[in-house]
């Protein structure tokens, strides 16, 4: 079969079930083959090695998502061969098998091992509706899906992608803010990755309601959807963003602590909360301006009673330290002597009905129209308005509300959008106004201040969100349950693409407990996003409001966030790179072991590749942890546990439990107020003996601007070998002065009295070590562990950091 068909014909009954059907000819393409059947036409792209790309269409030409896939296919070479009714398409890491008689696919790796297949009812319509039905393979389980709510297995639930704004959703309720329509399965076999690539609503089932298949639909447009295999879940995590793209590295300061309420007003109280911060020692680096900063909740004003003069105000909490994010919502009040709506409606800027009438809903302004962030006219004036804040210092902007929000949560259907000149309904643009809206921010203040890096936080967004901001899980409860179901939902966003995440610590709707808030202030201290935000209405919820004791222990992980910096800012540049996690559930790393899976062990998740968090209960004082392959050495005492097993572990309020992976290396630095001020210039390097080594990749910059892209950052990578029991210390990269003269390198784990660095002889000097300060009135004693949790006799190296590469050897 080797020529091109005229249209296929559209099948007149659109109430039942329609299959693609046979396929009546095919013909060869430079990425693979296209063809049809007597219904539908198809066409599959060799996009990567591991990646192929599956299109079917009732119609005449590919609809395409514009927005998420910003990749062009690779040039791969591919062979096709064809033996009776089957069709083979190989690369030299994947086979796709094509059943001619009724579309149905196959994938296979290249030993032959069945990874994905469809069942036999393939792909199909029912009216709009378009699907592609699929086997379940043996023990196999079901992650990501983006911030979706419910267990880290997916299997057996149902799942819609539709933005909704939804407050105070249950730990189990769906849809959400935010829709990425991307999951991985992992069997006995191996695992993949499938994106499906149409911004329509649309739903992922995994055996929810049914015993024969699982099962991806959307309610209109094409199917298109990229098949992704790698040999490890990691692996297809970083094909996955090699296709939607990668964040860019985000300013320091965007990794501290950040503080925010709704909402902080007058001018005198946001000083009285960023001085409080300073007087009590607590580093901190950002404090938000919620909907109250505005005249009439209108964006791109300041109310001129509440903040008469926002320029000075921002300027003096800059003195302090601090940055000042904005919120910026979407709805613009339709009122004729508002300058934004008088220039939105003669640019032609808003959503419309389809007889030209801007659309308009209520939202905290009263009536507003929507800016149309679909079209490239309208990115550009919003890039513009902006910068009413960037000219009274404001360093970055929350979108919020952009699902987009209304009162009702019904927006109508027949609304439209331009869709980049494609002009598309509301069922079409809704799930990608979000994502768009960030995008306006991001490139706004790009615009704004194009030598610095933006930040932009965002509630909702699509597949390729993580290229324009950072995501937090929205109007979440101040709830045990709530805290542990936001882990969840950051892992998931992880394990699709979005590492700069977070939750609001404390819980934005409801009154934490004291001790609520003091354990969840310690489980955000290893969350890539760090911020605690409140609701209007309710008791002060700042680090200080709940009592000493709360105080303290909130002290206590606010300053180990910051001296694990030189680690966190090392990982995201890594991220940036990579696509990879910085909060990362064990399913990649161990997706194989079944008791990650478990309910009591899936909120256990790795910090930064080298820490393993096991949340629990502020009502807990002793909870199991499992520790997977591999030795793991408790942070705080150094206690060794062998993996591969449960422990039970004291959790007292003040100890969060945490582990570091042995083999493994993590780097400190000292005590700072915010994370522009000095250090005390020693970089702290933790080794940590273990059976398998690891690479440590240093990075340093100068942390906001954008220089790091013509060179000048710092890059070092230290090995560490266990098998020639040596740590090895690269030459640095770049042309970056860094911000350490010294290293004081800790060995834990290791017996070794001296060791030789390039052939000189060191002895190691030994000194006490802790990485929590003692409480001083609350400090329980568990049993069989240190008094205060200390590292007693931790040995140490001291060198000096213009040292080019070296090697340690000498360890045991």
């Amino acid at each position: 079969m080797n020529s091109k068909s005229s249209v296929p014909k559209t099948s007149h009954n659109s109430s039942r079930h329609q299959s693609f059907g046979r396929i009546q000819e095919w013909i060869q393409t430079e990425t693979g083959i296209e063809g049809h059947s007597e219904f539908a036409r198809f066409r599959i792209s060799v996009f990567q090695e591991g990646i192929i790309r599956i299109q079917a269409s009732r119609f005449d030409s590919f609809e395409s998502n514009p927005y998420s896939v910003i990749s062009e296919p690779a040039q791969v070479d591919f062979s096709i061969e064809q033996k009776g009714n089957q069709l083979e398409i190989s690369t030299t890491l994947i086979a796709l098998n094509l059943d001619l008689d009724n579309f149905s696919i196959s994938f296979f790796d290249r030993n032959g091992n069945l990874l994905n297949a469809d069942d036999t009812l393939g792909t199909a319509w029912i009216g709009s509706e378009v699907t592609a039905y699929k086997q379940v393979q043996e023990h196999e389980r079901f992650i990501g899906l983006g911030e979706k709510t419910g267990n880290l297995d997916r299997s057996g639930r149902a799942y819609t992608n539709w933005n909704t704004d939804y407050f105070g959703y249950g730990i189990g309720d769906d849809p959400l803010y935010m829709s990425i329509p991307f999951y991985i399965g992992v069997h006995d076999k191996g695992a993949y990755g499938i994106y499906f690539d149409n911004t329509h609503k649309s739903v992922f089932n995994f055996g929810a309601s049914n015993n024969r298949f699982v099962y991806f639909s959307a309610e209109d447009g094409d199917l298109d959807y990229y098949y992704i295999f790698q040999p490890s879940v990691a692996e297809i995590i970083k094909a996955y963003t090699s296709l939607t793209g990668r964040m860019q590295m985000p300013p320091k300061w965007a990794l501290g602590f950040q503080q925010c309420r709704y909402s902080y007003y007058p001018d005198s109280e946001v000083y009285t909360v960023a001085q409080t911060f300073r007087d009590k020692k607590m580093p901190a680096d950002v404090i938000y301006l919620d909907i109250h900063h505005m005249e009439g909740y209108k964006v791109f004003t300041f109310d001129g009673e509440k903040f008469s003069d926002p320029k000075a105000m921002i300027s003096r909490l800059k003195e302090k330290g601090f940055k000042v994010v904005v919120i910026m919502d979407p709805g613009i009040k339709t009122q004729r002597d508002y300058f934004p709506f008088e220039e939105g409606l003669e640019q032609d800027l808003f959503v419309k009905y389809p007889d030209g009438k801007i659309y308009e809903g209520q939202v905290w302004p009263g009536w507003c129209g929507f800016p149309d962030f679909t079209k490239a006219e309208t990115r550009t004036w919003w890039a513009e308005k902006m910068a009413f804040y960037t000219e009274a210092g404001v360093d970055g902007f929350w979108t919020d509300m952009n699902e987009p929000a209304s009162w009702g949560q019904f927006t109508p259907n027949l609304i439209e959008f331009e869709y980049e000149g494609e002009k598309a309904s509301h069922r079409k643009a809704r799930n990608i106004y979000g994502m768009q809206m960030a995008r306006s921010a991001q490139e706004g203040a790009a615009f704004q201040n194009p030598d610095k890096r933006p930040f932009v936080l965002t509630r909702s967004g699509f597949a390729g969100i993580q290229r324009f901001a950072a995501a937090w899980t929205g109007d979440n409860v101040a709830s045990e349950e709530h805290m542990l179901a936001g882990i969840r939902l950051v892992n998931s966003l992880g394990l699709s693409g979005v590492s700069f995440a977070g939750y609001d610590v404390g819980g934005f709707a409801g009154e934490s407990t004291k001790s609520l808030f003091a354990r969840w202030m310690s489980i955000g201290a290893f969350a890539p996003f760090y911020r605690a935000h409140s609701m209007i209405n309710s008791n002060d919820a700042e680090p200080w409001a709940f009592g000493e004791e709360v105080e303290e222990i909130s002290r206590n992980y606010m300053k180990l966030r910051y001296r694990f910096l030189p680690t966190i800012y090392s990982k995201f540049y890594l991220s940036s790179i990579t696509g990879l996690p910085i909060s990362e559930s064990l399913a990649i790393q161990y997706p194989q072991d079944e008791k990650i899976y478990l309910t009591a062990y899936q909120n256990e998740y790795l910090f930064c590749d080298s820490l393993l968090v096991a949340p629990v209960e502020s009502t807990k004082e002793i909870t199991k942890v499992y520790l997977p392959e591999g030795d793991w050495y408790y942070l705080y005492t150094d206690k060794k546990y062998h993996g591969k097993g449960t422990i039970y572990k004291d959790c007292p309020l003040n100890y969060l439990p945490v582990f570091v992976k042995g083999g493994q290396m993590l780097t400190m630095q000292s005590d700072v107020e915010f994370t522009g001020q000095k250090t005390d210039g020693v970089l702290r390097i933790h080794v940590y003996k273990g059976e398998k080594g690891s690479e440590f990749l240093h990075y340093e910059d100068a942390g906001e601007g954008l220089e790091y892209l013509q060179g000048d950052f710092l890059k070092r990578t230290i090995s560490y070998h266990p098998e020639s029991n040596s740590l090895a210390f690269g030459t640095a990269e770049g042309s970056y002065s860094s911000d350490f003269k010294k290293l004081k390198i800790y060995f834990h784990g290791f017996d070794s009295a001296s060791v030789t660095v390039d052939g000189a002889l060191f002895p190691l000097k030994k000194e006490d070590f802790a990485f929590l300060e003692r409480l001083t009135e609350f400090d329980p004693l568990p049993e069989n562990e240190h008094p205060y949790f200390e590292i007693k006799d931790l040995p140490y190296l001291e060198l000096d950091h213009s040292l080019s590469a070296f090697s340690i050897t000498g360890l045991n």
